[in-house]
């Protein structure tokens, strides 16, 4: 029942958000194996778009945050404010007490602002003063990073970035594409948008996972998703060339990311097994941002996209 139910907001996504299927699998992978997403592309794709949608099929509640060089810790967590007339400090909750949370533009923002979204994606908690408060038990952030503007940016380090379960590059839709959504847009204003189908509770969120975690997983493919992260840390077995490209590999959690996300897409595929395909799909999104490339690797203009290329064409499918 899920399943048919996961589907229908699948095909509301992909009627709703043209041209992107990469990012509407994302949001789905993301959302059912329970980890949180970044995307990196040009303005005007579509992200907002896409996760505002995804929020009207979920019951929860949904929050944008504009990330900028002036936001404090505060603006996310909240903070104890004082009142006059019990004499006592409140805590008032932030912004990422919702349970879908769009962290637009992630890297305008200073580290302790980064650092506080990451105690709440890392831990499911956030700290105010002297005490700790839980997140909703159903909680996603998707961070979106704009590729083209460097200036009075914060690169996310590497610890941060190791705790998005994802990270999709989008890029621009073709000629045909461009049409639709000139189409699209034009239907949009002249009558009411599409209606969104009836939203998947907590319930039957929490029952998905359950069943993508229960589906057959190979020992074989156990192993061939270890050999694919450890390709990343001893390159030199494999090939030299991979070796000059890679300076490190990719932590314990690109495994669990790797088996989750391969899980989550083969349940949506409507499978009761994980196949070799499922892990080579999501390979690209689950270590693009978690390999750490060498000098050579940039001066000769090879990109993560590429060493991963590599990596999956080098180690044996079982």
């Amino acid at each position: 029942m899920q399943l048919e139910r996961l589907n229908q907001i699948q095909h509301y996504l992909q009627q709703m958000v043209l041209g992107q299927p990469a990012l509407v699998e994302g949001l789905l992978i993301a959302l059912i194996a329970d980890g949180h997403l970044l995307v990196e592309g040009p303005p005007g794709l579509a992200k907002t778009r896409a996760v505002k949608a995804l929020a009207d099929c979920i019951q929860g509640n949904f929050h944008r945050v504009q990330f900028t060089p002036d936001l404090l810790p505060a603006d996310l967590t909240g903070t104890d404010i004082f009142r006059q007339e019990t004499g006592q400090f409140e805590f008032q909750p932030g912004p990422l007490f919702h349970n879908l949370i769009l962290a637009d533009e992630i890297n305008r923002a200073p580290a302790k602002v980064q650092s506080a979204l990451l105690e709440a994606m890392a831990e499911g908690q956030i700290t105010v003063g002297k005490r700790s408060y839980p997140l909703p038990k159903l909680f996603l952030v998707m961070a979106t990073q704009n590729p083209i503007e460097n200036e009075g940016t914060y690169p996310l380090p590497e610890a941060q970035l190791d705790r998005f379960l994802l990270h999709l590059a989008l890029d621009y839709p073709n000629a045909e594409t461009e049409r639709q959504i000139l189409a699209l847009s034009r239907n949009e204003a002249m009558s009411a948008p599409l209606s969104a189908p009836e939203p998947l509770s907590e319930a039957e969120l929490f029952s998905a996972r359950r069943q993508a975690l229960d589906l057959y997983l190979a020992p074989q493919l156990e192993g061939y998703m270890v050999e694919l992260v450890m390709a990343t840390r001893t390159p030199a077995r494999y090939d030299e060339t991979l070796a000059n490209w890679i300076q490190w590999g990719v932590s314990p959690r690109a495994t669990i990311a790797l088996e989750r996300c391969a899980r989550a897409r083969a349940w949506i595929c409507g499978r009761d097994y994980v196949a070799p395909e499922d892990i080579q799909a999501v390979a690209p999104n689950v270590l693009r941002h978690r390999i750490l490339l060498s000098y050579q690797a940039e001066a000769e203009g090879v990109n993560a996209d590429q060493v991963i290329h590599r990596i999956l064409k080098l180690v044996a499918v079982p």
